[in-house]
C-alpha cells in the first residue's frame, strides 16, 4: 500500500505549524469486522396484552383484579350518544312527551360495572 503525505508549513505570528494528512485506505467491499465493537445486548421489552372479560347489560360474576375477590359485579347504567339520538328521534316525530322513555329504559343506555368491594371499574357494555 502506497500512502503519499502532504506537508504544509504556515509561519502564524512567529509560530510554525507543520500540518501532515494521509489518504484515506482504498474503498473495497469487504466488512472490516474488528472496526465494529460489539457491546452488551439490550434486553428486549415484552408487552402483555390482558383482555377485558366480555360484560353484558346485567350483573355478571367475576374476581376483582384489584381485590381478588369473587364477585357479582355492581352495574350503573350510563346514557350514551344513542340515548341522545332516540329522545332526538322521539322528537322529531312529534312524540315529544315519550323523549324521556329513553333516559327511563336501560336498552339505550351503556352499562358501566364496577367492583362492589372496591369500587374499582371492571367493564362496560355499549349496547
Amino acid at each position: 500500500m502506497k500512502t503519499s503525505l502532504v506537508q504544509h508549513q504556515a509561519d502564524l505570528s512567529g509560530v510554525n505549524i507543520a500540518e501532515t494528512t494521509q489518504n484515506p485506505p482504498p474503498y473495497n467491499n469487504q466488512i472490516q469486522t474488528d472496526l465494529y465493537h460489539v457491546g452488551p445486548t439490550v434486553p428486549t421489552q415484552q408487552f402483555i396484552t390482558v383482555q377485558a372479560p366480555q360484560m353484558g347489560p346485567k350483573s355478571v360474576r367475576y374476581t376483582c383484579p384489584s381485590c381478588r375477590a369473587s364477585i357479582k359485579t355492581r352495574v350503573e347504567y350510563v346514557s350514551a350518544t344513542k340515548t341522545h339520538l332516540c329522545a332526538l328521534l322521539l322528537c322529531c316525530l312529534c312524540c315529544w312527551p315519550c323523549a324521556c322513555i329513553p333516559y327511563c329504559g336501560k336498552s339505550c343506555r351503556n352499562a358501566t360495572h364496577y367492583c362492589p368491594n372496591c369500587s374499582a371499574y371492571i367493564g362496560s357494555y355499549i349496547g
